[in-house]
């Protein structure tokens, strides 16, 4: 433990804790970057600036978490939707961050010390990896202060949303409140009656129709959409001869391939540190500048690091380090390129004054025989592309120029021009589908009435398609002429609905007053027993609202309401209630059920009090 406290001491060690509060840290790591440095403000808030850079990299962190969910197909994300959302939570957390401050809520440096102690991410076989610290520094991109001061900030904000949200209140009664809510069960009787034979007498004037078109124009909205043709071009119908390969090409590629294994090769890189934890900058430099020139007069560099670094993990290692690009700041990688094998002169970043010694590390290249095969298919691979690649580009040429997708036709065997009708961006087509399609179909310029044949558009599967727009018919309101049919059937079905209602409403009445079923039995009505059910246990939607709004009953009677599925109703009768008892649940299911609505309680709670300090701050956007 001795060791790790003299490490924490150290350079190193500061930037282990840094690390160490990366990992920990639960808030804005996708904001670390940014370094609010920029002057052009995206908003202020109490006088901080959030910077456009932070903006774009949190819109870029919560586009990508959206991505997943849609394939990566960025034309079905609400972009504007995103940035607002992005610039909200960057304002969340500076106020959080701004009361958090006021309240004096921060992580001692006992706390971090202790933790970091116990962390296993950094340790191989129990023992401190600094491979494994190195490649998580070159991975997070981490240097100086500005990140030291990024976690620490994100650790007062979650401290303090921790305090916010783990001390939500739970009565007794609330629980008891849930338990009924998702455990209560209804024995329910269903009935159905078709609508259709009501439908033959009703007439629909084109009064009505106005009427409830002009009430409710927003249900008549309607997305972009597009009549559209277009001519997909495959690899395989295009003629490609068996292609050779010859031996002058397989020894190139063979020589680029030593070259690329050569260049991507490790770089074996040295450091002898002069810091200045014990010493002011002018002593360090004048330390380091004697340093360099014993190298030069003849000393070696490992026997220099063992005796005059202060970097306590290479030292012993004769100055050797994992390098990775960026652990260091740029002035200590533009001196690793600069190296070429010789010590340069003494180099300073944050850490003090480094001695830097890197060469290119030999790269294992492998047998010309035991790659020949795999680089013969690599080859032949190669030129088949590069025949489908020079027929796309005639044929794009004649398509362009002729503004014709029938070039394509004409041109390839096989190949022929579909078309579609209302494509909207979140129909699932086959083709049309692909990203950079609908990037071609619906752009500004077709909006304005481009509708020229595209050129050449490559999809995902490599597959080579042409689009023309024939027809684009912009997002808004249907019109009435556009509307009234569906506006038509829409009176219809509700009138047809009514009627059926009004009949049985005599029936209904009796239910709530007689046996439940004497009245079944003389309505004429065939009620089915569905079963005994809770919520959200397999019911249609339309029907588990109906259930689940109706009063309990009274013994031996009914509770009976009416709903509209498509051409028929339902008349859903709920027979018997059972409240579900707290007891019900185990003690452990109860303990899980509180912790969820806990939770739930303190995200309320605290959204509440992030827009309660949000409303005292002084927000610029």
């Amino acid at each position: 433990m001795e060791s790790f406290r003299n490490l924490i001491r150290g350079w190193f060690g500061k930037l282990l804790l840094v690390l160490f509060l990366a990992l920990f840290a639960l808030v804005g790591m996708e904001s670390y970057f940014g370094g609010g440095q920029s002057a052009d403000a995206a908003a202020t808030v109490n006088g901080q600036v959030i910077s456009k850079k932070d903006l774009d990299n949190q819109t870029k962190y919560i586009k990508d978490q959206y991505l997943k969910y849609v394939n990566g197909d960025e034309t079905l994300l609400n972009l504007p939707f995103i940035e607002k959302f992005a610039l909200d939570s960057l304002v969340a957390r500076t106020v959080l961050l701004d009361q958090a401050k006021t309240l004096g809520v921060a992580l001692s440096d006992a706390q971090i010390t202790q933790m970091f102690a116990q962390l296993p991410e950094l340790q191989e076989g129990g023992k401190f990896s600094e491979e494994k610290f190195n490649q998580y520094l070159a991975q997070k991109g981490m240097s100086g202060p500005a990140f030291i001061n990024s976690v620490r900030q994100d650790h007062a904000v979650k401290m303090l949303q921790g305090t916010v949200m783990n001390y939500a209140l739970v009565s007794q009664q609330d629980l008891a409140n849930i338990i009924n809510l998702q455990g209560e069960k209804r024995d329910l009787f269903l009935a159905s009656v078709k609508l259709d034979s009501y439908k033959d007498a009703i007439k629909i004037t084109d009064a009505e129709i106005s009427a409830y078109y002009n009430k409710h124009k927003a249900q008549f909205k309607q997305p972009v959409r597009v009549d559209v043709d277009y001519v997909l071009l495959t690899p395989a119908m295009v003629n490609q001869q068996a292609v050779t390969v010859s031996e002058d090409e397989l020894k190139l590629a063979y020589a680029q391939l030593v070259e690329k294994n050569h260049k991507n090769a490790q770089l074996d890189v040295k450091q002898i540190l002069i810091g200045t934890e014990s010493r002011t900058p002018e002593q360090a430099q004048t330390l380091a500048n004697d340093v360099f020139a014993k190298i030069k007069s003849g000393m070696s560099f490992a026997d220099a690091a063992q005796q005059y670094s202060d970097d306590p993990i290479s030292k012993s290692k004769g100055g050797e380090i994992s390098y990775a690009e960026g652990s260091f700041g740029s002035e200590f990688d533009a001196a690793v390129k600069a190296s070429k094998g010789q010590v340069l002169k003494p180099v300073k970043t944050q850490f003090g004054y480094h001695l830097i010694l890197a060469k290119q590390a030999t790269a294992a290249a492998p047998e010309f025989a035991a790659v020949k095969d795999q680089l013969t298919s690599e080859l032949q691979a190669t030129k088949q592309a590069n025949v489908f690649s020079d027929a796309v580009g005639r044929i794009n040429d004649a398509v362009v120029n002729n503004d014709s997708l029938d070039q394509v036709v004409q041109q390839v065997k096989g190949a022929k021009v579909e078309s579609v009708k209302g494509l909207m961006l979140s129909s699932v087509h086959p083709v049309l589908s692909d990203p950079n399609v609908k990037i071609k179909l619906f752009n500004d310029d077709v909006k304005n009435g481009d509708q020229n044949a595209s050129s050449n558009i490559q999809l995902a599967n490599g597959d080579t398609v042409w689009v023309k727009v024939r027809h684009y018919q912009a997002a808004g309101e249907q019109s009435l002429a556009q509307a009234k049919a569906k506006v038509e059937q829409k009176l219809i079905n509700q009138k047809a609905l009514e009627a059926a209602q009004a009949k049985i409403a005599t029936v209904l009445a009796e239910f709530k007053t007689q046996p439940a079923q004497q009245v079944a039995a003389k309505s004429g009505l065939a009620f089915e027993h569905a079963g005994t059910f809770t919520r959200s246990q397999g019911l249609r939607p339309e029907i588990e609202r109906a259930a689940f709004s109706l009063a309990a009953p009274a013994n031996g009677q009914w509770s009976v309401t009416t709903a509209a599925m498509g051409n028929e109703m339902i008349i859903v009768a709920v027979a018997k209630v059972e409240k579900a008892a707290a007891d019900s649940l185990t003690a452990e299911q109860q303990l899980q059920l509180t912790k969820m609505y806990q939770r739930q309680r303190g995200e309320q709670l605290l959204g509440d009090y992030t827009e309660y300090l949000k409303s005292k701050a002084k927000i610029k956007e």
